[in-house]
């Protein structure tokens, strides 16, 4: 191709970008001199209240619902449809699908569509919460891959590609492998290897990429859908700008076709769509098309410079792309700010609160040994800064002599599944105070959240492990979550299977 089409493309893409068909057309609509006797049941704002005093009028004019003008998430053919297809121009996909339930829902759909009951799906055990819903609704059998484990930083990084290889080697009848990528922590894993090794043997490709909407519009970054993944759902809220609850999903056709795709997502999500989280998706798909590329070319030396700084003023370490692919074989999304500060003798979720208590800063998770910043866009010189001078005087004035190091961090010991999710789910159970749960099947998910990855899942054996993590991360952050309402609590399998010797 000559440099005359690249540049003919070039500006028909962004020409047909500059739309926001369902944003523009829900404003057009919203300025009309309307009478509503529809829901919802606020008709626009009409009466006074606390919220339309915030919030303002024209928010409240936008709060509507389905009608022909507005389209229909359900059955798009005219606005909606457009935005979803301008959305997977954007990202170089065959289709694109709105979420109004977040990524959540589009994990949901991914494994629903492309496993039935008792189809294998391999899964790596760092996953959200949400894919183990999945496999309680879908009846999924999982066969899990164990993370590469960074001891130094105390998290996880992605599954390997020689892991990827030895499961499919050992389980070619599974219909379908979820990768998550990035990582909540950042790493990337060599996708594109993973994705021929699947097809290969016409297995589907699913990703969760909830913290990679971002990725397209990088330079020097792989994207999933680049990458060759079948299903890619992206959480455009946490990084791409839209509205919180709001995200996409994108299909590359073949292995699932674009009907079952939007039958799946008709069961999982509301028949009242949210226009404003909709229309949210259609701006901020817009902005990443037409101004993502420079602005993360122009973010990218000031985190850069703050990383510099932080490691030149305290004794705190920030994760990188070097240190990544040397340790685990993977790239890294420099936006997710992973600092070590246990050197300094504080853990994670101490630097935590003294930044949101004393510094008003408000970091997106604390581990034992870490802290995570989300660098977007939307940061600049000043709010970098101001991290920075907040790192550095915690260093100063509340670092100890002497670093902390923990066996809870980093278990070595991966849990043993004696049930399948599912089978967990719908057995007989009981509720155990937790340190009377030893030996028992666990019927619950036990997660920290953020980032929602359980430490124990339904079907899995509670081992001392488990509950030694559970007392260590109550005792340093007291938010442990079980899905029993009691305290100290959790629901496990009833009668108690003993585990085999």
């Amino acid at each position: 191709m000559n440099s005359i089409q690249e540049q003919t493309q070039i500006r028909e893409f962004a020409q047909a970008q500059e739309r926001m068909p369902l944003f523009e057309t829900l404003v057009d609509y919203a300025k009309k001199d309307v009478t509503p006797f529809d829901v919802p049941g606020h008709k626009m704002g009409a009466q006074a209240s606390p919220l339309k005093n915030i919030l303002g009028e024209m928010t409240m004019k936008m709060d509507v619902n389905s009608m022909k003008e507005l389209d229909l998430l359900s059955h798009p053919e005219s606005v909606i449809k457009e935005a979803q297809q301008l959305a997977a121009n954007a990202f170089g996909a065959d289709q694109a699908y709105f979420l109004v339930n977040g990524t959540t829902s589009g994990i949901l759909a991914m494994i629903l569509a492309s496993c039935k009951p008792d189809d294998v799906l391999i899964v790596p055990r760092n996953c959200h919460k949400s894919v183990m819903n999945g496999l309680i609704l879908s009846g999924a059998k999982p066969i899990f891959i164990e993370p590469e484990v960074d001891v130094h930083f105390g998290i996880s990084h992605g599954i390997s590609v020689k892991s990827v290889t030895k499961t499919l080697s050992a389980y070619p009848e599974a219909k379908a492998i979820l990768v998550t990528y990035p990582t909540y922590f950042g790493s990337m894993n060599d996708l594109r290897a993973i994705c021929r090794l699947a097809h290969d043997r016409d297995i589907t490709v699913i990703v969760d990429s909830a913290h990679g909407a971002h990725l397209p519009f990088m330079p020097g970054q792989i994207d999933p859908i680049v990458a060759g993944a079948d299903i890619v759902t992206m959480s455009m809220h946490k990084t791409g700008g839209s509205l919180t609850q709001s995200s996409i999903l994108f299909l590359n056709e073949g292995r699932v076709s674009a009907k079952t795709m939007q039958k799946t997502l008709n069961m999982l999500q509301t028949t009242s769509a949210n226009y404003l989280l909709m229309s949210s998706l259609d701006v901020a798909r817009h902005d990443l098309a037409l101004y993502g590329y420079d602005r993360y070319k122009d973010l990218k030396p000031l985190v850069e410079k703050a990383i510099h700084d932080i490691e030149q003023h305290t004794c705190f370490e920030v994760l990188k792309n070097d240190y990544v692919k040397k340790q685990n074989m993977q790239a890294y999304d420099w936006t997710k700010m992973v600092i070590r500060v246990n050197d300094s003798g504080l853990t994670g979720f101490e630097v935590y609160t003294l930044l949101k208590e004393k510094y008003q800063i408000q970091m997106e998770l604390a581990e034992g040994y870490v802290v995570m910043a989300v660098v977007t866009t939307a940061d600049d010189e000043e709010s970098l800064k101001k991290l920075v001078y907040a790192l550095c005087e915690i260093n100063r004035l509340y670092g100890r002599k002497k670093p902390i190091y923990s066996t809870n961090v980093t278990p070595t010991h991966p849990n043993k599944l004696l049930l399948s999710p599912r089978d967990a789910y719908y057995a007989e159970h009981e509720l155990l105070p937790i340190d009377m749960a030893l030996g028992k099947i666990s019927a619950d998910l036990l997660m920290i959240y953020p980032p929602g990855i359980p430490l124990v899942i339904p079907g899995e054996l509670i081992s001392e492990d488990v509950i030694q993590q559970y007392h260590y991360y109550s005792k340093t952050f007291g938010n442990v979550l079980t899905e029993s309402a009691l305290k100290h609590h959790i629901t496990v399998v009833k009668p108690s299977i003993t585990p085999p010797a």
